[in-house]
């Protein structure tokens, strides 16, 4: 017979963002057990006191504000304009991108009075920002915005309720370019990130319908879409684009061999992935 951790140690292990292989060990007897956790806890806490040393004497920013800054600096690089819309977003702008009482998604929307909730994604803003620049700039036009989204997610260890998502888009290029633009774009993020293994794999989005979403290990860490499509007649625009959004808390958690998404994103818990209860 052999015994594996309680519910309450796996939960702590959790917190502390251990490995896998520490979440999975067994033991022969509960004596066994109970010195192999505190053994286990000792060492992942002593990690993050490490870690919090380093924050606050060498890199001074938690590694999402560090993601963030080489994101901007690669995508502005290559030509991307950076742009900052509104957290509220509007029902009828919600309703645009199909996401009305029936949808899906619609409840796990964050909902801040009749006609006004806190936005669930970036792009009915992008759309609406796209429209006018399409008038103004030649194309190619080539935008992004970095931001935090809110959602009602089911708690677990690859969703928050409030997440950080960068959404680019390329607005004018050839048609006949799209699937290889989107492999290109989406290397760019990865390898901004530090993530060399990932895959593209066709997919079904309640938003978008067929998808291209950049995958490691089965974890959806981007989901990427191609115009001329269904939506964007919505917003009077028609036209061959592509366009990608990032979760950031994933990629950190991936870059970092992290198991708990909640460690890397905005918290009162943790700080630059540490646990602070330590």
């Amino acid at each position: 017979m052999s015994y594996l951790w309680t519910v309450t140690q796996q939960k702590r292990l959790s917190e502390l963002n251990a490995s896998e292989t520490q979440k999975d060990m067994s033991f022969p007897t509960l004596i066994a057990r109970e010195a192999a956790f505190k053994k286990v806890e000792l060492l992942l806490i002593h990690e993050g006191k490490e870690r919090l040393n380093k924050l606050r004497n060498e890199t001074r920013r938690p590694a999402l504000c560090e993601l963030e800054a080489r994101l901007v600096n690669a995508l502005t690089g290559i030509g991307f304009v950076q742009v900052t819309t509104p957290v509220i977003l509007s029902k009828s702008l919600l309703g645009k991108m199909t996401i009305t009482d029936e949808h899906a998604l619609f409840s796990q929307v964050f909902w801040l009075e009749e006609n006004k909730c806190l936005r669930p994604m970036l792009a009915p803003n992008l759309y609406y920002i796209l429209k006018d620049l399409l008038r103004l700039w030649e194309k190619p036009v080539r935008i992004f915005e970095i931001g935090s989204c809110f959602r009602k997610e089911s708690q677990g260890n690859n969703h928050l309720n409030e997440f950080t998502m960068l959404n680019l888009v390329e607005w004018g290029l050839p048609e006949e370019q799209r699937h290889e633009r989107i492999a290109q774009l989406a290397e760019t993020v990865m390898e901004t990130a530090g993530i060399a293994q990932y895959s593209l794999e066709q997919e079904t989005s309640v938003v978008y319908g067929d998808t291209i979403d950049v995958v490691h290990k089965e974890i959806e860490l981007g989901s990427s879409a191609m115009g001329p499509h269904f939506l964007d007649g919505k917003w009077g625009m028609t036209g061959p684009w592509v366009g990608i959004g990032f979760g950031l808390e994933r990629l950190l958690m991936v870059k970092e061999g992290g198991q708990n998404v909640r460690s890397m994103g905005k918290s009162l818990s943790y700080l630059d992935g540490v646990r602070l209860n330590i």
